[in-house]
């Protein structure tokens, strides 16, 4: 799945926004998030329901004043390699773009992954999304470390019409 970011450098102030776990209530919410960015593969509504109960320990969602979720991250620690987390999916609504939100939400998460042995972050970013390669650059020098890339899925790995996927690696 190819993250949609923003402009890693934001545009305007900071959102307040508070960062939390998903709830299976905020299921309904991510995917109309991820319809609405018109550039993230949308999964069905029961895969980001089901997310929000089985990944919750390894997603965010940003909220705003009134806890309505404006952005949020999937992700998975990997089983065969569990100091890695995989972030499956990155999204921001329209409105709150160009303020940072996204990146916070990749360090609130990280942050709370810390202590439980996550040092290392994978992501696959399609070769054309230079605001997403931007942002996990970005990630990795506000971390101190490295980022790698690597090919990961030819777009005939797909069963449909899909751009390569490249594999990026920050950490350990």
């Amino acid at each position: 799945m190819k993250p949609v970011m923003e402009s890693s450098t934001p545009t305007t102030e900071p959102a307040e926004l508070s960062f939390r776990s998903p709830q299976i209530s905020d299921g309904k919410r991510l995917w109309q998030i991820a319809r609405d960015s018109e550039v993230l593969d949308v999964n069905s509504g029961y895969a980001y329901v089901l997310w929000c109960r089985d990944f919750a320990d390894t997603s965010v969602v940003a909220t705003d004043e009134t806890d309505r979720p404006v952005g949020f991250i999937t992700g998975y620690r990997r089983q065969n390699s569990p100091q890695t987390l995989f972030v499956w999916q990155v999204a921001v609504d329209a409105d709150q773009r160009g303020r940072g939100v996204a990146g916070r939400m990749l360090d609130a998460l990280l942050d709370r992954l810390r202590p439980s042995g996550v040092t290392r972050l994978e992501t696959t970013v399609s070769p054309d999304n230079a605001a997403s390669i931007a942002m996990f650059t970005a990630l990795a020098r506000r971390r101190g470390t490295h980022i790698t890339r690597t090919d990961l899925f030819a777009p005939d790995d797909f069963p449909d019409s899909h751009l390569a996927e490249d594999l990026y690696t920050i950490g350990d």
